[in-house]
């Protein structure tokens, strides 16, 4: 038997077809084979047709089959990954009434940041983990203030990963997790937030349907069936947010585990047991994939815009032309530790969260025109980088979540030595590196969604551990003092 697994992502989607036995996987395939269009009709907008996904997921599941000339009938679940906090309409027909506006779209802010104030500080803290923000609820406020006649249209909201749920089972129906995403979920009351419904004026029944994370989401459809190449019936049995997905592929489930992904932005996702919040909102708190109110498991996201764009902004501006990443971390290599006084803030992609949504660009520290080279600005970018994961990381400490061991992805900024010696030596922390990604992850959660594993050590025993980083105690000194000047430099940027 075999499992699908299927990744919405905003760049591309991915369909994975897992071995259940094996835990190997033994086709994947991705549409678009270039990146998938995002509008911007005005500066700070950025929708995608719901749609076009679709028809990229059809083509990608058709591709994967047709590779290993396996039946139809073979495949025992589909599980489901999805780009976070999106917004699909559809009428009562399942029709999409509009563009969804995904996750990078920033036009939400104002209406978020009105409700914190009119709701409270205080109990959108402690009762949604978060400020509303510019996540899904303030996306739909927008579109119910200025598109008010296609709102009155409106049967059902859904994120990402529902919509396409929709598609395959013709029902439609969230999950706890993707509603707290949203900033829709009452995590003290247990139930959708009646203060974030009434402040903005949201119908009840606008809400799908709430179905569990793992479990029986819905059939396969005979018509789309037949379109995949699939098997009536076929079981959807999961669904989750690309974060919480990603931790998932990497087996981090319990209290203290922690996922991290390294591309153009940074995510550091770690698994917390208390129902807990940062007080200024620089990291956010959702239900992670196997949470429940008996047993709360948060899934803290510390979000970082400059990370690997930094890196790839210097590969195209100061390194020598044509030289590839390998060649860019073998010319920082020949710099010591703390780049000899050189610091970077990396902060050069927009309002960054975990500084309360400054916006303070990047800055360049220290330089000396009798000392410092081109190969000191490549390696202090990417401590600078470190560094601003480590920042982010004393606020999850702060909040009771202990970084001893960081699991991710071979990939990105992960390919770099210095990269990773350099987080390692500042945290403390022991990096394990995966061959794993978000649709093998699904195809897995579909695995034990279905029953078909009988626990997560199960679903899991094949994860590859391809290296293993333990922090340089010869390093770690240095690493920890250019990160104390680095710390105070940011501090200076970002005092009132």
């Amino acid at each position: 038997m075999y499992l699908l697994g299927c990744d919405i992502g905003s760049s591309s989607v991915k369909a994975s077809i897992v071995d259940q036995e094996s835990g190997l996987t033994i086709s994947s395939d991705f549409y678009p084979k270039e990146e998938a269009p995002i509008k911007a009709v005005k500066p700070g907008w950025a929708e995608q047709n719901p749609d076009d996904w679709w028809e990229y997921l059809k083509l990608a599941i058709q591709s994967a089959i047709r590779k290993v000339n396996i039946q139809g009938e073979d495949i025992g679940a589909i599980g489901i990954s999805y780009q976070m906090h999106g917004l699909v309409l559809v009428n009562k027909a399942m029709e999409v009434l509009r563009p969804s506006i995904i996750w990078c779209d920033s036009r939400a802010v104002p209406y978020g940041e009105r409700a914190f104030q009119a709701i409270g500080s205080e109990k959108c803290l402690s009762h949604l983990l978060n400020s509303p923000g510019n996540f899904t609820a303030a996306k739909l406020a927008w579109v119910k203030e200025n598109e008010p006649q296609l709102f009155e249209s409106v049967y059902k909201f859904m994120l990402p990963g529902d919509f396409i749920a929709m598609r395959m089972t013709g029902e439609i129906a969230s999950t706890v997790s993707g509603l707290s995403e949203g900033i829709l979920w009452d995590f003290k009351n247990n139930r959708v937030s009646e203060d974030v419904m009434q402040y903005y004026g949201f119908p009840a029944d606008i809400v799908p349907t709430i179905c569990p994370t793992f479990g029986r989401q819905g059939e396969l459809l005979g018509s789309i069936a037949a379109e995949l190449g699939l098997k009536k019936g076929i079981p959807v049995t999961y669904r989750a947010g690309d974060q919480p997905n990603n931790a998932l592929s990497l087996n981090v489930f319990n209290p203290g585990e922690i996922a991290a992904t390294a591309g153009t932005s940074g995510v550091v996702y770690g698994v917390n047991d208390q129902v807990n919040y940062d007080t200024y909102s620089r990291v956010n708190s959702f239900a992670h994939v196997n949470y429940t109110a008996e047993q709360p498991r948060l899934g803290v996201l510390l979000c970082i815009n400059g990370v690997g764009i930094l890196n790839s902004w210097v590969k195209r501006n100061v390194a020598p032309a044509g030289v590839s990443y390998d060649e860019l971390n073998d010319i920082a290599a020949e710099v010591p530790v703390g780049s000899e006084g050189i610091s970077i803030l990396p902060f050069g992609n927009g309002a960054e969260r975990m500084l309360k949504n400054q916006e303070i660009d990047c800055s360049l520290y220290g330089v000396n025109f009798n000392i410092h080279q081109q190969k000191h600005l490549i390696r202090a970018a990417q401590e600078g980088i470190v560094f601003s994961f480590k920042y982010g990381m004393d606020i999850m400490n702060d909040m009771g979540i202990d970084i001893s061991v960081i699991r991710a992805g071979n990939a990105n900024m992960f390919l770099s030595p210095i990269f990773r010696e350099a987080l390692a030596g500042v945290t403390g922390a022991v990096i394990e590196l995966y061959d794993t990604n978000g649709a093998v992850g699904a195809a897995k959660g579909a695995g034990i969604g279905a029953g078909i594993y009988r626990s997560e050590e199960e679903a899991f025993h094949s994860l590859k551990k391809i290296d293993i980083i333990e922090p340089d105690a010869f390093k770690a000194d240095a690493y920890c003092g250019a990160y104390e000047v680095w710390k105070e430099r940011l501090n200076k940027q970002i005092e009132p």
